[in-house]
């Protein structure tokens, strides 16, 4: 959840409100209760803020505002390491505990090494706003974590430009290319290798066994509970081409193996009901399928099995208060006028 609030925060300090940006990724307030969220979740919230404030640069401004807290515990061992290459070796091991959308790769060099970063999606593409966050919060912890204005030899993204030359020196302060084989950042062996001023071994091996808990609970946690399954079986039905009707509580409870009864008992135990789940579902898939201007209304509604049209037109007026094509206009329109250069305002607080 750290970079929820990550990307909220930027959006709020152009003036989009987390309301306005939470209703245009189709995204519940209430989810922001949660721990943690699913990768495509937070892919529509990038995707979201990004259009909302309409700034090419709205990536690298997120990713430069990082703090020790934006790595929840692991923020600690970071801090207490005995130099930054360990302090990198650290955020591989833990990288689960700060997001679950990619991992690091260190390549060590004669005299520089390169920091590279392997996203992992899920069923929908990052926004190129979210590689740009992640590699300017690498160069913003570098700095941080070393009390030093490092500065990378080179920096490449497997990406086209969003924005102007500026912004991206604003941020990482030397060449940057475009299009590349991969994304990362070449520092200097020096000062990967450098003491940190923070390094702390005792404190470093408290916060360290600290987050082996944390990982060992997380792993722990992605058993997934009998609704998860049901929401996952939800999934691979609906939303098909060829789907028929509505999926049943008695056909879930075949594919889980499941008598309907008993599945009707686990669910309440976890306080959730099939149809809620259902409808959940419904209106998850229903949101991407809008989105996408080569579905039509029709061919929707019937795949995620309504009867008519219409009654498709009145949940999903019911989930969003606006019909299809009010959702659709919505998510392809942008706010009116030209996009602010990256490097406006590119050290704006």
């Amino acid at each position: 959840m750290s970079w929820v609030n990550t990307v909220l925060a930027a959006a709020q300090r152009q003036g989009v409100g987390t309301a306005d940006v939470l209703a245009a990724a189709g995204i519940d307030a209430h989810d922001l209760a949660l721990q943690r969220w699913p990768i495509d979740h937070i892919t529509r919230l990038w995707h979201a803020a990004a259009r909302l404030t309409a700034d090419p640069g709205f990536g690298l401004k997120a990713g430069r505002q990082i703090g020790p807290a934006s790595f929840n515990v692991v923020g600690f061992i970071l801090q207490s390491a005995p130099t930054l290459r360990e302090a990198f070796a650290g955020v591989q091991q833990f990288q689960r505990l700060i997001s679950d959308g990619g991992r690091f790769q260190l390549i060590p060099g004669a005299a520089a090494s390169w920091v590279v970063y392997h996203p992992r999606q899920g069923a929908l593409a990052f926004s190129p706003h979210q590689l740009e966050a992640v590699l300017a919060a690498v160069v913003a912890f570098a700095r941080w974590v070393t009390h030093q204005p490092v500065t990378p030899w080179r920096v490449q993204f497997n990406q086209a430009a969003l924005g102007p030359a500026e912004g991206y020196q604003a941020v990482f302060r030397c060449p940057v290319e475009f299009e590349q084989a991969f994304s990362g950042l070449l520092l200097d062996n020096a000062v990967l290798d450098q003491p940190l001023p923070l390094a702390d071994p005792q404190l470093q091996a408290l916060h360290r066994a600290h987050a082996v808990r944390h990982l060992t609970a997380l792993a722990e946690a992605d058993t997934p509970t009998v609704a998860q399954q049901v929401v996952q079986w939800l999934g691979s039905r609906l939303g098909q081409p060829l789907a028929s009707g509505v999926p049943t509580r008695a056909a879930a409870a075949q594919a889980l193996g499941l008598t309907e009864r008993t599945l009707a008992r686990r669910l309440q135990a976890e306080g959730e009901r099939y149809s809620t789940l259902l409808d959940q579902a419904r209106r998850q898939l229903a949101l991407h399928a809008v989105a996408d201007p080569a579905r039509n209304v029709a061919d929707m509604a019937q795949a995620l099995g309504f009867a008519e049209a219409s009654v498709f037109h009145r949940a999903f007026r019911r989930w969003t208060g606006g019909t299809p094509g009010e959702w659709r206009a919505a998510q392809v329109a942008g706010p009116l006028g030209d996009a602010a250069g990256v490097g406006d305002g590119a050290d704006a607080g």
